[in-house]
């Protein structure tokens, strides 16, 4: 199975443009499941619940997931990438996922950040996984990596690669996500963006490095911290299937769920 990322420089509220250069960088890739930022058609940095509203896209009738379902079906790719997705009168930070059959399902971020409260809804829905040629797909966005559950839900949901659009501006995800491989013992694959973006007094500078890292931390492909890229490696997602850490060791089998259960109570 190939998979890699496509690390952007999205230009804010210029939703065509952005989809147009995503699908530039695109054209000559085939047989792969690929993963492009969050957001990557918008850009990051809303000001208002208007902005938001302008730019959010229902998914059935999205432009967006529209033009990557073309290419998509016509590329032989599975593509998962970040949306502001309008439903209800309500706003998601949404993760898509397009199959190369033309499928089309969807994850809205459960872990706001920061300024995203003001705008977005937090996502309530399962984390749920898919089966997309040999792999088994689950979706978690950006500030969704500070919160180990989300990884764990998912491997114990039985995804072998975890699909991670981000626009990260902490310095400490890239390291973490190796740590959300080992634990789990599953492929991540964290595609952010760079550059800097500014509306009005308001400024986020992205880091760059999206990466591919396997169930033992190791990383099989990086980004740089300025420059759009797109890097794409073969992995055998059945090597997260094995959750052996020694031969007296298993990852999920050696869990003492009784002892957790009173971590998850309420203090006081």
């Amino acid at each position: 199975m190939n998979v890699g990322f496509l690390q952007l420089k999205p230009k804010f509220g210029a939703v065509k443009e952005n989809v147009r250069a995503a699908k530039s960088l695109l054209k000559n890739m085939t047989d792969a499941t690929v993963v492009l930022p969050e957001l990557f058609n918008t850009g990051y940095l809303f000001r208002s619940k208007d902005e938001v509203e302008r730019l959010a896209e229902s998914v059935k009738s999205s432009y967006t997931v529209g033009e990557m379902k073309k290419v998509a079906q016509q590329q032989k790719l599975n593509l998962v990438f970040g949306i502001a997705e309008k439903k209800s009168r309500k706003f998601y930070n949404t993760s898509i996922l397009v199959t190369s059959k033309g499928k089309v399902f969807s994850y809205q971020k459960a872990h706001l950040f920061d300024r995203e409260k003001l705008f977005f809804t937090a996502g309530t829905g399962a984390f749920a996984v898919h089966s997309v040629d040999d792999g088994k797909i689950g979706m978690m966005v950006c500030f969704d990596w500070f919160f180990p559950e989300v990884a764990r839900i998912l491997a114990l949901n039985g995804a072998n690669v975890i699909c991670h659009p981000s626009n990260l501006v902490l310095p400490w995800c890239q390291d973490a996500m190796r740590t959300r491989s080992v634990e789990n013992r599953v492929f991540s694959i964290t595609a952010n963006r760079i550059g800097t973006e500014k509306r009005g007094n308001l400024s986020l500078t992205f880091t760059g490095h999206s990466q591919i890292v396997d169930p033992k931390g190791e990383v099989l492909a990086k980004g740089g911290e300025r420059s759009e890229s797109l890097k794409v490696v073969e992995i055998n997602p059945a090597d997260a299937d094995d959750k052996t850490v020694t031969p007296n060791n298993d990852l999920f089998k050696d869990r003492k769920v009784a002892l957790y259960k009173p971590l998850l109570r309420k203090p006081g």
